[in-house]
């Protein structure tokens, strides 16, 4: 089979090859691959700073959608050429690709199984941060405010839109006007961190009480204001070091707002969390994604060679919602 792998004589570079086709073992199935999503963890894996976990295929790709076209020991057999969305420890770059079953949303019937290539991982990861460490209803938020840094990302447009669906106030800021009134779009309230300072705007937009969540992929650079932005009580969680992995912070808003900071990564998880995860979207998320309430937003579908062009497109802060990558 085709894969996009690392190329072992120029280090950072991906390289289209013929690789094996994996057998899928117990509990696990093979995927015929119709797209698999960029995320910006396939950008630090290719730079040798976010290595896959034990077991898991060389090559990047965290999530895939397309069709169960063989099954390992224990998998219910109905699965077999079901439409599906996974999310993977790895090697969505290819024609196929392993997943285990627990890991798998069966999509509903007529969905657009390309587009699904960009829900598991967004979703994944903006539900479990903000119902886990952000302290949030799976179901309902209403009167709840949450911040979103890096709204026109993958991730962040995901967040945008479940948290409106669950009823949340939400401030999102993006680079450039623009992309702030394309938050503003997905029912966010758009801040252009380029010129406005978000601080200020959700302290006066909630008459000085800040919010009660913040979802930052950030890191570093926003620390010391976070804090700041945060109500009494509130939750920093920290999913991304975009900006920085080493900061100062005043201690005294913490103890005495009540404050807490929480650091997480997904790909890292055991695989009994991974699990709890994705049935806790299947449960409460999948509805929403039913009723098109949240939805993949595309930025561009490219050929599977062409990663190397999503990536620098990524790098280069261009891509609005998700590129997909088409074997």
């Amino acid at each position: 089979m085709r894969a996009m792998i690392i190329d072992e004589s120029a280090p950072g570079t991906l390289i289209e090859a013929d690789v094996p086709a994996p057998d899928p073992g117990p509990g696990q199935v093979l995927v015929e691959v119709a797209a698999a999503g960029v995320n910006r963890a396939d950008l630090l894996q290719l730079a040798g700073l976010h290595p896959p976990p034990a077991g898991a295929p060389s090559w990047p790709g965290l999530e895939v959608s397309g069709r169960v076209v063989a099954a390992g020991e224990g998998v219910d057999p109905a699965l077999m050429g079901a439409a599906v969305a996974a999310l993977v420890d790895g090697g969505g770059y290819a024609e196929l690709c392993l997943a285990h079953a627990d890991d798998l949303v069966v999509l509903p019937d007529g969905y657009d199984v390309v587009a699904a290539g960009g829900l598991p991982e967004a979703v994944a990861t903006a539900y479990s941060n903000l119902t886990g460490p952000g302290g949030l209803d799976p179901r309902d938020n209403t009167g709840r405010t949450v911040l979103v840094h890096g709204g026109s990302g993958g991730v962040g447009s995901i967040a945008i839109q479940w948290l409106r669906a669950t009823g949340a106030v939400v401030f999102a800021t993006a680079g450039g006007p623009d992309r702030a009134a394309r938050c503003d779009a997905l029912g966010a309230y758009g801040i252009d961190h380029r010129s406005e300072d978000f601080v200020r705007l959700v302290r006066e937009a909630t008459g000085e009480r800040g919010v009660d969540v913040i979802l930052d992929v950030v890191g570093a650079a926003y620390l010391e204001r976070n804090v700041s932005a945060l109500a009494e009580h509130g939750r920093l969680v920290i999913i991304g070091m975009q900006k920085g992995t080493t900061g100062e912070v005043n201690l005294a808003p913490l103890l005495f707002g009540w404050r807490s900071i929480h650091g997480t990564v997904l790909r890292n998880r055991t695989r009994d969390e991974k699990a709890g995860i994705l049935a806790d979207v299947r449960r409460d998320v999948l509805p929403l994604i039913e009723r098109g309430q949240v939805r993949v937003i595309e930025h561009e579908r490219l050929p599977l060679a062409e990663a190397a062009r999503a990536h620098a497109a990524m790098a280069a802060g261009e891509v609005f919602g998700k590129v997909l990558l088409l074997p």
